[in-house]
């Protein structure tokens, strides 16, 4: 029988007891406490750092990926808690914070398009009771006089984010909208990490109850914000990609992971609120609009049916930049799609001072014609870190003056690099080169190379869809980027870096969270649900992976 030791996480007064050898991570979530662990325990990410008592160390094992602290941190007493292995009583002082209420930005807005209202659900007062119908079925009475009380709900369920909104779906009038994280993100950042982690049971579960009850709370608030009882909202859209829809609904995302890349869920059906414990009506629905594929999910129908790409003439490139790259091209109405494991990069995670966009982040970076740079930070306070935006523009610029070289590299000589007096900000960071951003922010030069990894991944996605289509960047009339990380980022910097071709620079428009958009168009119009599903069946897929010279492709893509 394995020996019993106390770890107490002192800076939130609670403790588990683990048999010895458990990793401090396993013992957090044991006491209820969630780390945040992105990389859901590979010791990549770096993101579970926590500091164990000094005359405690004697008592752990830090095991492997500790290559993400330095030297001095290390003597302070701080490990990686997915790494670190527990032998004797430790105690532990974490530097978890509650971030879902912390001045997040998250965009809740996009472009839409004109409609009549014509929603599924219609209420008839009785002159005794009030009948609730479903498509003209009855599904349900109220005692009283309820008519004027019918509204529903969309939810964008994103991989990092999600976002909620009530309407009136009487007159389509949006009465509260709220944002959070997705609580998902905690235990594994990106989707391929996602679809492994709930692959049995236990972790599907796990990642089905956190997303429930985040839900849950969102309509707590929009229905405090608007004065109305959560038991008058009928209906809610559920749009996000397929993974996040797999894990909203509690279906196993496994067959999404491995070949041939199969969804057990076809979209354009309805799930019974109740039975996915969602606390509205007792007889609300949850709608889940239709899935193109395995990786190109109802987020980009939505976002087709919003920019409604069919009815386009000429040629238009839609891409939805973030975790998971997905991007449909139209020709004439003639779609295509496909998708690319971009990675959480956008986000700021797996980048040395990566975090969300919060109070703090870097958002906005720029050279001047003199040379001086121009910081701009969330909320204006002191810089602590780099969110994606901030990211894409600090490499963007650094690319454009030549401190970033074409392969990746930070300059070593003046030659080829514009303003050689920011040469001097190249210093070293845990011994390796590293250019200061602001006082104790730096971008590392591994940093650069996630930055590499996420554009290339988008941009061979991008000239992999063109040359399946038989089509040159030349050609597109106009380009239209989607999601919340993509509305905040400068069209120049989307170039610089080399994640779209030089040909878009004057097309691009930025068309918000088309994911919310669509979804409302989906409650308020009836309609489009059967067109969305019958042309869903007509969009063809590019699958990447079969793709003869995609791996040269990708490897060419790299370069900025």
């Amino acid at each position: 029988m394995e020996k019993k030791i106390t770890i107490q996480f002192v800076s939130h007064q609670c403790s588990a007891e683990v048999e010895s050898g458990t990793t401090i991570l396993a013992a957090a979530r044991q006491a209820g406490l969630v780390l945040e662990s992105p990389c859901n325990g590979g010791g990549t990410c770096g993101k579970c750092k926590v500091k164990v008592r000094k005359e405690h160390l004697a008592h752990i094992t830090r095991g492997e990926g500790k290559h993400h602290l330095s030297q001095e941190e290390e003597a302070e007493g701080w490990v990686l808690a997915c790494q670190a292995k527990a032998l004797g009583n430790i105690d532990v002082i974490t530097t978890l914070e509650d971030k879902k209420e912390k001045n997040l930005k998250i965009l809740d807005q996009g472009t839409s398009i004109s409609y009549s209202i014509e929603n599924h659900v219609q209420k008839q007062y009785d002159g005794t009771k009030t009948k609730v119908l479903f498509d003209a079925e009855v599904i349900g009475e109220e005692e009283g006089d309820t008519s004027s009380e019918n509204y529903g709900v969309v939810i964008d369920i994103g991989t990092t984010t999600l976002v909620a909104s009530l309407i009136r779906v009487t007159t389509g009038e949006e009465l509260a909208s709220v944002s959070a994280l997705n609580p998902q993100s905690v235990y594994a950042q990106d989707v391929l990490t996602r679809i492994h982690f709930a692959s049995n049971e236990e972790g599907l579960k796990t990642m089905h109850q956190l997303i429930v009850k985040e839900i849950n709370q969102m309509l707590d608030k929009i229905c405090t914000q608007a004065g109305i009882e959560k038991r008058f909202i009928y209906e809610i859209i559920y749009s996000g990609n397929t993974t996040m829809l797999h894990l909203a609904v509690g279906q196993n995302p496994e067959s999404l992971g491995q070949y041939p890349y199969i969804s057990q869920i076809a979209g354009g059906e309805y799930v019974e609120a109740s039975e996915q414990k969602i606390d509205i009506s007792p007889f609300g629905k949850l709608y889940l609009p239709p899935v193109i594929s395995a990786y190109v999910g109802p987020d980009i129908t939505s976002g087709i049916l919003a920019s409604r790409l069919q009815d386009f003439k000429g040629t238009v490139l839609f891409i939805d930049i973030g975790t998971n790259g997905e991007m449909a091209i139209a020709q004439n109405g003639q779609l295509f799609a496909t998708s690319t494991a971009a990675g959480p990069a956008f986000e700021g995670m797996n980048i040395t001072f990566g975090m969300r966009a919060e109070a703090g982040a870097i958002e906005f970076f720029e050279i001047q014609e003199d040379g001086s740079i121009v910081i701009r930070t969330i909320m204006q306070q002191k810089p602590k870190g780099i969110c994606g935006s901030g990211l894409f523009d600090i490499v963007g610029e650094l690319v454009r003056v030549g401190i970033i070289q074409q392969n990746g590299r930070f300059a070593s000589s003046e030659k080829k690099v514009q303003y050689p007096k920011l040469l001097s900000r190249i210093e070293k960071y845990n011994g390796k080169p590293a250019f200061l951003l602001a006082e104790g922010v730096y971008l590392t030069q591994k940093d650069i190379r996630q930055v590499q990894l996420a554009k290339g991944a988008v941009r061979a996605g991008v000239e992999a869809l063109l040359k399946a289509q038989q089509v040159e960047s030349s050609q597109i009339d106009s380009v239209e980027i989607a999601g919340s990380f993509g509305y905040h980022l400068q069209t120049k910097s989307l170039v610089n870096i080399g994640i779209l071709p030089a040909d878009f620079l004057d097309k691009i428009t930025f068309v918000g969270n088309t994911s919310k958009s669509g979804g409302k168009a989906f409650l308020l119009h009836s309609p489009y649900r059967r067109e969305m599903k019958e042309l869903v069946e007509r969009i063809g897929c590019v699958e990447l992976s079969k793709m003869d010279g995609f791996d040269e492709l990708f490897i060419r893509c790299l370069n900025f």
